[in-house]
């Protein structure tokens, strides 16, 4: 019964009013006789006093103020007929001022964020998985994206001021073994004498004229005014890499811990009500939004109720003794393993005469690759026996056993390295027949993983449906394999010296992972039976590797630097009693060269190699982050109470509307 400029007006008003909730401007900046529905919004007040050309002029006007696609919707839903909406449509061409071009370029810039969200890598695969398996499966994924950010850092300096440069002015050649092959597997023969490994490298000045001059000659041309130094160069690049890894894993660290706070914040109430996002209008992206919110919900309610069940004494006695004795066996086949790895290394070493064929050299990775692999489900079998009631908890336990093992078997390995026992030919670099051990680490680790995905999920779930016909699959282990990928980027950092170019193999490695894993996921693997929230759980990763991982690789290359002798016959700092030593000599170079900066020679003499400094400030950076947890946790303290506080008040509440109700009632009767 609405004519057509009731109608117009109708909906102009409910435009203005969705603008208003978005943009509506704080009261302080509005005159005091103005009413706060109407200010400056250039809306007249009595809107049956318009013609209908102005009620249609007046609903395009608040149409544009809109975003786009909220003005597309509000024009979908109008009780109009099609001519009358291509005419609102084709209006704003005529109403086009140069004060709507801000909007235009407004609205093109928040396109333009959307599109740079959806092009981060593996967007939408990130958001299906999430989904899907839930955040404890999600974590994984997320944590191998961050350290593929991390290796391409590395990389990226390294090839920037090292490798390039190097390919660019080679040494001298040396005639390079036929490839076979099996390079790719053992890091040695062909590969031996390439931009891979230490050995390749040299120490000359690069754009300095008189380096390749004939020896006992006298250079005619004078030496350039910025000269660069390989080894120099070399060195800084790999402290530099160190430096910003250490930064970004820091505040990884803080984020994570920030968005944990958050997120343990968050009850179910929050989750029913709050978390819906009302700007996803895909199907597509609604379904996937249901699955998360349901994935969540089951998380929270497992939590709730792992935290509400009860044991009597006799039952957390006997639950102590058999955890006691879980660890004593883990810790037990834990020690077995660190010695079997130290004698066979040993037994290698001593019999190196005849260990030099190139396929007995991945004997040793072949032997720690198969510990690693298997142990995980012996410790699984331990986790059944101990029947933890919360995933957490079983996840934690499975955590740092895995973890101590990594850590114990990599401490032989390291020990191994300082001390020469590497088997290697008199020819070689034992710079470069560490980064060889470590290659042959990665390689082995990786085809591994690739036997574990295929027989532990693949083989597992074609058992599983047409043996004993069911419809239960393998579920994804997100702890170990992340462990795994720690245990893969703590050789990639170990051997960053050694290898230049190993966080290029790292990032080929994390790339065919991420794919692999993703399809089996997809294909063979379920849900967790047990749903639990990944949020602390991505704290603790993310935290194992900027603590044993990062701060164990950053002593071992320190040493290395400060105290290990570097090869007499090859590598940037050969002929240098110390890797360090290089630096010491550039700020020697530097001070005669410019008397006005004998200031910064102090400084690196009275810093640098004041370990006593260095050891205060490994102190104060520890104690920062250690006070930055407490804050952290004194902030969830003071939530817990202000829960408390408001459920107490909620139940006054609820006992004072009681105690009115039954004064009422008395005073009825």
């Amino acid at each position: 019964g609405h004519n057509l400029g009731a109608i117009i007006s109708q909906y102009c008003n409910r435009t203005a009013q969705l603008r208003r909730r978005s943009s509506r401007p704080p009261l302080q900046q509005l005159s005091r006789t103005a009413r706060p529905s109407l200010r400056q919004y250039d809306l007249e007040t009595d809107p049956a006093s318009a013609t209908l050309e102005a009620k249609r002029r007046r609903l395009v006007k608040e149409l544009m103020s809109l975003p786009p696609s909220q003005s597309s919707h509000m024009l979908l839903t109008m009780t109009l007929n099609l001519g009358e909406k291509r005419n609102l449509r084709l209006l704003p061409h005529s109403l086009l001022s140069p004060s709507s071009s801000p909007q235009g370029c407004r609205g093109l810039w928040y396109r333009l964020l959307s599109v740079l969200r959806a092009a981060q890598p593996w967007h939408y695969a990130l958001k299906h998985i999430g989904g899907r398996f839930g955040s404890s499966v999600l974590s994984y994924f997320v944590f191998l994206k961050t350290l593929l950010l991390l290796n391409f850092v590395s990389f990226f300096i390294l090839l920037a001021f090292v490798v390039v440069l190097q390919a660019v002015y080679p040494p001298a050649s040396v005639s390079p073994s036929p490839f076979t092959g099996l390079e790719l597997f053992t890091g040695a023969g062909y590969f031996t004498h390439s931009l891979l490994y230490y050995g390749y490298y040299s120490n000359i000045t690069l754009n300095d004229p008189c380096t390749f001059s004939p020896k006992g000659s006298v250079c005619p041309l004078t030496a350039p005014s910025l000269p660069y130094n390989l080894p120099l160069a070399y060195l800084f690049s790999v402290g530099i890499s160190f430096l910003v890894t250490c930064i970004l894993l820091v505040y990884s660290v803080s984020r994570s811990f920030r968005e944990s706070v958050r997120s343990s914040a968050g009850d179910l109430a929050v989750k029913v009500f709050c978390i819906w996002d009302f700007k996803v209008i895909q199907r597509r992206s609604v379904k996937l939004q249901c699955e998360n919110i349901c994935t969540q919900l089951k998380e929270l309610l497992v939590e709730r109720r792992s935290r509400s069940r009860t044991q009597s004494r006799c039952q957390c006695l006997g639950h102590c003794m058999v955890t006691l004795l879980a660890w004593v066996l883990a810790l037990g086949f834990v020690s077995g393993c660190v010695l079997a790895v130290h004698y066979l290394s040993e037994c290698m070493h001593m019999d190196s005469g005849t260990w030099q064929q190139e396929a007995i050299l991945l004997v040793l990775p072949l032997v720690v690759s198969l510990l690693n692999a298997s142990m995980p489900y012996f410790f699984n079998l331990l986790a059944k026996w101990e029947k933890q009631d919360s995933p957490v908890t079983q996840v934690y336990v499975a955590i740092i056993r895995n973890l101590i093992l990594k850590m114990m078997v990599l401490l032989v390995l390291c020990y191994q390295w300082l001390n020469r026992s590497v088997i290697c030919s008199t020819e070689e670099c034992w710079e470069t027949c560490v980064g060889q051990d470590l290659y042959r680490f990665m390689v082995m680790d990786f085809l591994f993983t690739l036997l574990d995905t295929l027989f532990g999920e693949l083989i597992w779930r074609l058992i599983l449906e047409k043996r004993q016909k069911t419809k239960r699959r393998p579920e994804f282990d997100a702890a170990r394999n992340v462990l795994e990928l720690i245990y893969g980027q703590t050789l990639t950092w170990l051997g960053i010296l050694f290898a230049p170019l190993l966080p290029a193999v790292q990032m080929l490695k994390l790339l065919l992972l991420f794919y692999i894993k993703k399809t089996s996921l997809m294909r063979n693997c379920q849900s967790p039976s047990k749903p639990w929230q990944a949020s602390r759980m991505s704290t603790m990763f993310i935290t194992l590797l900027c603590f044993p991982s990062f701060l164990g690789a950053a002593a071992f290359i320190s040493y290395t630097i400060w105290s290990v002798p570097p090869s007499e016959t090859c590598g940037p700092f050969r002929g240098l009693e110390t890797i360090y030593e290089s630096g010491k000599r550039w700020v020697l170079v530097l001070e005669k060269s410019n008397p006005n900066i004998t200031w910064f020679a102090w400084v690196c003499q009275h810093l640098l190699e004041n370990t006593c400094l260095l050891f205060f400030i490994s102190v104060a950076l520890i104690a920062v982050i250690y006070f930055n947890v407490q804050v952290v946790r004194g902030r969830q303290r003071v939530i817990c109470l202000l829960r408390e506080q408001i459920a107490n008040e909620g139940e006054d509440k609820l006992f004072l509307t009681q105690k009115l109700h039954s004064v009422y009632e008395q005073r009825h009767r």
